[in-house]
């Protein structure tokens, strides 16, 4: 059984320059754009915070200075709420801010891939496992993902774990894909994974999606800088070079997955995070309703 040291540390890669949103993303980072009232970035958070982790650090490239301004106080604003009453704001405001001394950003000065995004983490992560969180991959259910990946991770007696899903065999070849073992409830044996796989040749359609825990190993194998699927340095990769020498599972996990990454996807979240939302859900109905939907 592996070490089942706690993950206490999250690492969230933001530096992806949101080309699919421009020109909303010319002057505002993609993780900043709002799932009805709280940017992408903001549940992600929220996510790895029910999960128990204490210590955050954003990925982050040229221009996502409003990330960390995001996470910081708003002196000003938090003081024109409070002179004006208006309480239910201000604690909004308040309860998303992770506490002092927990925040950290890292730069990414070159986009050479997720992997490199991961391994410029390596001196805040240092000798622990740790959380990967894709903010573009929006998780809705309680408990969440990340939550459920932990109960795995304490379950199987640590290693690698990784959140999967079923993909219909048209969209395979866009993810990382497990080949798999024997499965027991929504746990399967990974026994190898593959980037990319051209169709025909992936060996299941269970794809890896945007959470992942890992182990403090995976960066003496990302230290080598090779490229793989896109000539990037793929997180995939080095994962799969850490099976066999530590216990590797999938989770398929109870949430709705929606990829804020994808128009269609970013749209689809609104809506759903919308209507689970009880303030606003009935007048949602009645205007999707009226629009014929």
């Amino acid at each position: 059984m592996h070490d089942i040291r706690p993950v206490r540390k999250a690492v969230f890669p933001v530096a992806g320059m949101g080309t699919r949103f421009l020109p909303a993303t010319k002057a505002i980072p993609k993780e900043m754009l709002p799932v009805v009232d709280k940017p992408v970035i903001q549940y992600a958070v929220e996510e790895a915070r029910e999960a128990g982790i204490e210590q955050f650090v954003f990925i982050t490239g040229r221009g996502k200075h409003v990330i960390a301004d995001h996470f910081d106080h708003a002196y000003e604003l938090e003081s024109l709420l409070a002179n004006r009453d208006k309480t239910s704001e201000l604690n909004s405001l308040l309860e998303m801010l992770p506490k002092t001394g927990s925040v950290s950003f890292v730069r990414q000065q070159q986009p050479l891939g997720l992997g490199h995004a991961v391994w410029c983490a390596r001196h805040f992560v240092g000798n622990e496992p740790f959380a990967v969180v894709l903010p573009d991959d929006l998780m809705v259910g309680k408990p969440g993902a990340l939550t459920q990946m932990i109960t795995a991770y304490k379950k199987v007696g640590g290693g690698v774990i990784v959140a999967a899903e079923e993909k219909p065999q048209e969209e395979v070849k866009r993810y990382g894909v497990v080949n798999p073992g024997t499965r027991e409830g929504n746990i399967t044996e990974v026994k190898g994974v593959v980037e990319k796989p051209p169709m025909g040749t992936e060996p299941s359609n269970l794809c890896v999606i945007g959470r992942y825990i890992l182990q403090p190993e995976v960066f003496a194998i990302l230290d080598k800088q090779e490229r793989g699927a896109g000539n990037e340095i793929q997180l995939t990769d080095a994962m799969a070079q850490m099976i066999g020498q530590t216990p590797f599972h999938a989770v398929k996990t109870a949430c709705q997955r929606y990829d804020c990454g994808d128009k269609v996807g970013f749209l689809a979240a609104n809506i759903a995070v919308g209507l689970l939302r009880p303030d606003i859900a009935p007048d949602l109905r009645a205007a999707l309703k009226k629009a014929g939907l």
